[in-house]
């Protein structure tokens, strides 16, 4: 991936923090980084969602970092902040299940947490500062596409802490001149997705299951919809975000591909693509706290950030599928 930059900087005397480093989405960041040379790149990660195995081609480099601390300490957020021009804020609790269960936790890890990394990029005098939304969001707004600023009522305490984390961003730019930018992700997905666990995602279990010859579970009827998003496409996102000539803090921005594709027909993509074609899947219930359909409009990200999703779902998946194949067991570790 990255066969070209995102960016035009020169980054080699730059230093970044990745929150959530050692995560999904934020070890794509990091290996984005190190490949074009940024001067330092700083990974805290608590490993609670994340795996060391994602950091591994990066451990003995000398312009890599890692720290093992929580972003529900403040003391460990202001040391990490110390001496970085650049914040990617992506630790956090995922899954609406997991929240709905244990509200607690995700709010100390998403809303504490995140209050404590944009606090210590404050008093450290980050120059920019990245975070991750959600599209979650738009809860119950009915309306197709997303807009950014026609959002509804959130449907999980995920989506409540989520929202939340934007009215914060916005209050420091507000009060504290921070240069924050928030990214509203769409169903990210790619290699490095762990399927393990009781809350992984729909794309990385339907690939595991039908690698293994398994009938993958589908919600509901499998008629809601998506707008899956290839990892690439996100951390594009992330570094055009970085050194876009935004001069007003605070936006936020949905990242996605602005195309619509059920559960079904994801499956059958997946199943078509894995050549496993006698398998079924089994339906169960619909989810709590799930929203029905989402789809991006993503034309302020173009207009401001000059992003353009280079990866469709078609083309991530094949990528993803063949990663599957090939580095499963790294993931398990």
């Amino acid at each position: 991936m990255y066969k070209t930059p995102f960016h035009t900087k020169d980054i080699s005397k730059n230093s970044f923090l990745v929150t959530g480093g050692a995560g999904f989405i934020g070890s794509h960041i990091v290996e984005y980084l190190i490949k074009y040379n940024a001067g330092k790149v700083k990974v805290l990660d608590n490993f609670s969602t994340g795996f060391k195995a994602n950091l591994q081609p990066f451990i003995n480099l000398s312009n890599f970092e890692l720290i093992e601390g929580d972003i529900r300490d403040f003391k460990t957020c202001n040391e990490s902040c110390r001496d970085v021009d650049y914040v990617l804020h992506q630790a956090a609790l995922g899954s609406v299940p997991r929240s709905i269960k244990d509200p607690i936790s995700t709010n100390e890890a998403n809303v504490t947490g995140f209050l404590n990394i944009l606090k210590a990029s404050q008093e450290n005098n980050v120059k920019r500062f990245i975070y991750a939304s959600s599209s979650s969001v738009y809860g119950d707004s009915p309306h197709l596409p997303k807009k950014e600023d026609n959002i509804g009522s959130p449907l999980s305490p995920y989506a409540a802490s989520k929202r939340v984390d934007e009215l914060y961003a916005e209050v420091f730019a507000l009060n504290y001149k921070l240069s924050v930018v928030g990214l509203r992700y769409f169903n990210i997905f790619g290699p490095r997705q762990s399927p393990s666990g009781p809350y992984a995602a729909a794309i990385p279990l339907f690939i595991f299951a039908m690698l293994n010859n398994e009938s993958p579970f589908i919600n509901g009827d499998g008629e809601q919809s998506r707008d899956f998003t290839f990892v690439e496409n996100a951390v594009q996102a992330n570094i055009k975000a970085l050194f876009a000539d935004i001069s007003i803090a605070g936006n936020i921005f949905n990242i996605a591909c602005g195309e619509r594709t059920t559960i079904n027909d994801l499956f059958n993509i997946i199943r078509t693509a894995s050549g496993t074609h006698t398998i079924e899947p089994i339906y169960r219930d619909t989810r709590d706290g799930d929203v029905l359909h989402s789809l991006a409009d993503i034309s302020k990200a173009e207009k401001l950030l000059g992003y353009k999703p280079q990866v469709d779902i078609k083309k991530g998946l094949e990528i993803t599928l063949n990663w599957f194949k090939e580095n499963y067991s790294h993931q398990k570790e």
